[in-house]
């Protein structure tokens, strides 16, 4: 099939790339002179595993390229993809002006029967506005709208496309619903066909889910922490059930990222909206805050005063596999500690270039290995929780801290070796058990 994606970002670049690796003919829109030169030749301007190697693939097989043009887009595609950005507005509602544009660019460009798809992650009756839209500005214009949220996570987003759990899209039409069927074929995945309405809301409320179970178990951390308890075995124990699993039940500084704060804020916004406010959401926030803020309590506890202490913080993206910054935790955490007077000393595997990019970069010193930030350093702060992290040389790490401070903001090492190694460990919810068992 003939495919267009507008939008050439983490969803759009991601999605359009798979669709050529299973076949499709695509073309990927972008208002980006800059990033369009980068993706032609076979470049891409972010980190994400796998997804360099399909996109030189698939351009140098034809099957994929890329425009600054929308029109051409439009006039490319069968199926044209919106999956522009959608940021938030001040008071956590979404921001909607670039799928606003897009549709009155799409609209003087549709010449045959077009499949318009919101890719973009958007609040519940986005749909109807972009048809509005589009009948504005083309009132002859033969076409449908259709709902297909995308559920990529950053860091394995290549897996998740190529090998979904299900696939997911609301269309008002049989025909639509036929070429979006045929869209999917190749990925032989379970699919949910909805209304758009449904379709728009299943997003919003699987990450909302998935940030209640987050702070739920981080809630729990704090109860045991108060009791002694160890957060990884009663996450254990919950997990075990089948009705619950043990995804999402990971004890840490909090979630982060470029969807779920964003997400969460919207749902409440929503559902402010429609008269039916999402109280308990806004209890998932509150808790998240607050996990930081136990957090470098911490800290603070334990160096009594930040300033002009010098900390190794280890990590900046917001997750594992990913150069992603945006609403990291970690680059929260960061500024938190510069605020107070700490001289932060970072590393991350891939994110610091995109670090340096922000205000906070020019205020820290970044190292070029984990060991060389912990050389002279009161303490040592895990952020993210890359695996490599968990194999560094611990014995010599010791030795080249001024002090032996630990604070393990994800969990990722055992408190019971640390400790044996000298180490003053500090993660979140690891009580006595931890060093028991």
């Amino acid at each position: 099939m003939k495919l267009t994606i507008i939008g050439s970002g983490y969803v759009g670049l991601t999605t359009g790339a798979c669709f050529a690796e299973v076949g499709h003919d695509v073309l990927c829109v972008d208002n980006d002179e800059a990033k369009v030169a980068t993706l032609l030749r076979g470049e891409i301007p972010i980190f994400e595993p796998g997804l360099e190697d399909i996109v030189k693939k698939n351009v140098a097989a034809g099957r994929l390229s890329f425009s600054t043009s929308t029109p051409d887009g439009v006039a490319h595609g069968d199926v044209v993809f919106i999956a522009v950005p959608t940021p938030p507005n001040p008071d956590g509602s979404v921001d909607l002006k670039y799928i606003e544009k897009v549709a009155r660019e799409i609209a003087p460009a549709i010449g045959d029967y077009t499949v318009v798809v919101d890719k973009s992650t958007v609040p519940v009756k986005t749909g109807e506005k972009v048809a509005e839209t589009i009948l504005r500005y083309a009132p002859e214009a033969e076409f449908d709208v259709v709902s297909n949220p995308e559920f990529l996570r950053e860091g394995s987003a290549v897996h998740d496309l190529m090998k979904p759990d299900r696939i997911v899209f609301g269309a008002d039409s049989e025909r639509a619903s036929a070429l979006m069927k045929k869209v999917y074929e190749p990925f032989h995945a379970p699919l949910l066909v909805t209304d758009i309405a449904s379709a728009e809301l299943i997003k919003h409320a699987a990450n909302s889910f998935l940030a209640l179970k987050i702070s739920y178990i981080n809630a729990v951390s704090a109860i045991c922490e108060a009791s002694g308890a160890d957060v990884e075995l009663v996450a254990e124990g919950i997990g075990m059930d089948s009705r619950i699993g043990r995804a999402f039940l990971n004890a840490g500084l909090g979630y982060g990222g470029s969807c779920f704060p964003k997400d969460i804020a919207a749902f409440i916004a929503i559902s402010d909206q429609l008269g039916v406010p999402f109280d308990l959401l806004k209890e998932v926030q509150r808790i998240n805050r607050n996990q930081l803020e136990r957090f470098i309590d911490k800290i603070r506890d334990a160096l009594w005063v930040l300033e002009e202490k010098r900390i190794a913080v280890w990590g900046l993206s917001f997750k594992p596999n990913t150069d992603d910054t945006r609403s990291s935790v970690a680059i929260e955490l960061v500024e938190r500690l510069v605020a107070e007077g700490a001289e932060v000393v970072a590393y991350d595997p891939k994110a610091m270039d995109r670090a340096r990019s922000l205000e906070i970069g020019s205020k820290i010193r970044f190292a070029a290995s984990p060991e060389e930030s912990t050389r002279d350093a009161e303490a040592l702060v895990i952020a993210t929780e890359w695996p490599e992290f968990a194999h560094a040389d611990f014995a010599a790490i010791r030795e080249s801290m001024v002090a032996p401070l630990l604070f393990d903001g994800r969990n990722l090492l055992d408190p019971a070796t640390m400790r044996k190694m000298g180490f003053a460990y500090e993660g979140i919810g690891r009580g006595i058990s931890s060093d028991a068992g």
